[in-house]
């Protein structure tokens, strides 16, 4: 097969170019590079079937030669990026997804979107299952990520219905490992990064909040599956395994062995006050399950980032 997977330099992107590599396929990597990593993109350049186009797929393009699959991940992803790139976060969501919608269209391929479990906004429904449809606020500062996902998924319902366009959609809940962007502003690599320098670790409010952490590997091998099956319906993929924020810290001071202590910080505005993915679709259709726990894959991911840190290219920032 040859794939397009846009965002393809990003830490999920470039994990699932990966995969289809080790596979034998072809894959054609996108990417504009304002959050994804020439870096990642150097390692999957080492691989035979691997071709990097650098674009924005807000734009318009024509890519030549046939292609079997179409997967969107290009976007901001982490809350410090789109609070910072509101108006690319809202036209990679839409006209980006437009685009690549169009391409999938042109070459009767498959199409994979990557949502996210921000569809479900501060959620009523806890755990959250594919049929809830949330609770958002579209005017808020997160609305901004939020909608363009959700309007993501609606203009790949209509591709669907409208052009028969065979798609999937992804909603990936908090995954974490290597080759995340240390100064990308989400917990795991905030935290991880904090405890390595014995900084003061930010923990918003009282760390009552909860969130559930998959690792890549984990969260890469039930996209995968849910690109090569039937199923067509959105599909929650993630650990459900549930963690507050403070315990989550608390985990990361006794794994990086750091005399890191507390610092709590003000709430943002409409942050989730829990996160946790029922998984009953993916067990059932996919016959998928994580299997790596948080302490493992933390224990997995710590060694990544100590090095950048001992380089000097890891500084944490916060929201």
């Amino acid at each position: 097969m040859r794939i397009l997977i846009t965002g393809a330099a990003g830490f999920l992107g470039s994990h699932l170019a990966e995969r289809f590599l080790r596979e034998g396929d072809e894959v054609l990597g996108l990417d504009n590079f304002v959050t994804g990593s020439r870096a990642n993109a150097a390692i999957l350049e080492g691989y035979r079937g691997f071709e990097l186009v650098e674009h924005d797929i807000s734009k318009p393009i024509v890519l030549p030669g046939k292609l079997d699959g179409v997967l969107h991940f290009a976007s901001p992803a982490s809350p410090v990026d789109y609070l910072e790139l509101p108006i690319q976060t809202l036209k990679v969501g839409s006209l980006g997804s437009h685009n690549a919608l169009g391409i999938a269209l042109a070459n009767r391929a498959r199409f994979l979107l990557a949502s996210t479990s921000e569809v479900y906004g501060d959620p009523l429904v806890h755990p959250q299952v594919e049929s809830y449809w949330g609770n958002v606020n579209p005017i808020g500062l997160r609305g901004v990520y939020d909608e363009a996902k959700r309007f993501a998924e609606a203009i790949t319902m209509a591709y669907r219905r409208y052009h028969r366009v065979d798609t999937r959609i992804v909603r990936i809940f908090n995954t974490y490992g290597s080759r995340m962007r240390p100064a990308d502003g989400r917990v795991v690599s905030n935290f991880v990064v904090q405890a390595l320098r014995n900084e003061p670790i930010s923990v918003y409010g009282e760390g009552t909040q909860t969130r559930s952490f998959c690792y890549v590997d984990d969260e890469v091998e039930g996209i995968y599956r849910l690109f090569h099956s039937d199923h067509a319906d959105p599909v929650n993929i993630g650990n459900p395994d549930e963690f507050t924020i403070r315990e989550l810290a608390e985990i990361v001071i006794e794994e990086t062995g750091s005399a890191s202590s507390l610092q709590n910080l003000p709430l943002p505005d409409d942050d989730p006050k829990v996160r946790r993915p029922d998984i009953g679709v993916a067990r059932s259709v996919l016959g998928w399950e994580p299997k790596v726990s948080l302490r493992e894959g933390l224990r997995r991911t710590i060694p990544y980032f100590r090095e950048l840190v001992d380089r000097g290219d890891a500084r944490a920032r916060t929201l």
